[in-house]
């Protein structure tokens, strides 16, 4: 991808960022996805390619540490327990529950091994809230709904790539499913992320105060950023779990010394500037791939994989959220199906597909099923929360 063709695109996105203020209907990363789809047909845009180390290693640091940092933790505090069972049982059990039904379905019209299912179902388990959030925000005058979309995003990306890692070396390597290996590896990965995102966070947010120049303080930002993500990925466990734990750490330890909130201010300035261009950029550029594995004859059984993962998800969230007592007088099932609703897939998905991609030649089929029901999430959920959150709450 050349510097010209990277300036066209943030042409692009500022132009979708400065049309669409509003966001309702047509949520920006759609409007750009629909036009990455039409850019693919364009000649100068044929050669662009995204590829897992792109997404991981440019796209995804950025943006979740800004998700991370911005989210506000006295609601993580309100909501801690409903959002760690979301993000960790309910992701556990939404992969076991949709890969198994996706094996039992996708038989009828091609042959899939149970660890492939078990594959597809990692990958369209995260969810990405940014099409979402600002939606849920305007139009519910209790903000609970959003905050556990955006907490539960943040924890169920980290759990769903540890998942994912594990079943695509399985898949891979061709190897039967070991819950004995699966529990190691699964609970390595993901505490051993997290303690190291707990660790990094607090020495990145000492060392700040040795420089009081907004501008190195704001560096100081961007290398806990990716630092957090690469050293993650280094040792071994999970780098989107680092970097979110490392996030959420620098936010709380400066929103104890009301004397940082300068560097709050020089950091929202940075960050809210790289955000929207990162967006631009990764959803056009989804569009623009996606082009390549959207003519295939098994739409029909991709549709009903989009179908089944927000069926087995709303049949999780409810039964979590009604098992448990306490929370069954927080949470009707209008709720439910809300939040269900806004389990929308985006970055996160479409990083694990690519890699998927780069390590199973000659299976197009399964890629272009994945993408396909990626996209209908994005567009059909994306389109629908303004107006299933007016019915439900209305």
């Amino acid at each position: 991808m050349s510097s010209h063709q990277v300036l066209l695109l943030l042409l692009v996105g500022y132009i979708v960022f400065s049309i669409d203020k509003k966001q309702t209907y047509f949520p920006v990363p759609v409007v750009l996805v629909l036009l990455g789809l039409a850019l693919a047909l364009v000649p100068y845009f044929n050669d662009i390619t995204i590829s897992k180390e792109l997404i991981f290693n440019v796209f995804l640091p950025a943006l979740l540490f800004t998700l991370a940092y911005n989210f506000p933790l006295g609601y993580l505090r309100r909501n801690k327990w409903i959002i760690t069972c979301l993000g960790t049982i309910g992701v556990l059990l939404t992969v076991i529950m949709l890969g198994v039904a996706i094996y039992f379905v996708s038989n009828i019209f091609i042959q899939m091994s149970f660890v492939a299912a078990l594959l597809i179902a990692s990958i369209l388990t995260p969810t990405d809230p940014v099409s979402v959030v600002s939606i849920l925000k305007k139009s519910l005058s209790d903000e609970k709904i959003a905050d556990i979309v955006e907490g539960e995003s943040l924890l169920n990306d980290g759990t769903s790539i540890v998942l994912f890692t594990i079943f695509l070396g399985m898949f891979v390597n061709e190897t039967s499913f070991s819950i004995s290996m699966f529990l190691g590896e699964f609970l390595f990965v993901s505490i051993g992320g997290v303690v190291l995102g707990v660790a990094f966070g607090w020495l990145m947010s000492k060392a700040v105060h040795y420089s009081k120049h907004r501008t190195y303080q704001v560096m100081l930002s961007v290398i806990v950023a990716y630092g957090s993500f690469y050293l993650g990925e280094w040792v071994g466990v999970s780098g989107v779990l680092t970097t979110v734990t490392a996030g959420m750490m620098l936010s709380w330890e400066f929103g104890k010394n009301i004397k940082e909130d300068h560097f709050r201010d020089s950091l929202d300035g940075f960050w809210n500037i790289v955000e929207p261009s990162v967006l631009a950029l990764l959803f056009l550029l989804i569009g623009i791939q996606a082009a390549d594995y959207l003519i295939f004859s098994e739409w029909t059984l991709a549709i009903i994989i989009f179908v089944l993962s927000l069926a087995v998800r709303w049949f999780v969230l409810t039964g979590i959220t009604q098992i448990i007592p306490a929370w069954r007088s927080q949470f009707a099932l209008k709720d439910s199906s809300l939040i269900t609703w806004s389990g929308i897939k985006g970055s996160m998905s479409v990083a694990l597909l690519m890699g998927f991609a780069a390590a199973a030649d000659g299976n197009d089929i399964l890629i272009s099923l994945t993408f396909a029901a990626v996209l209908l999430s994005l567009v059909i959920q994306s389109v629908g929360v303004f107006p299933l959150t007016k019915r439900l709450k209305g």
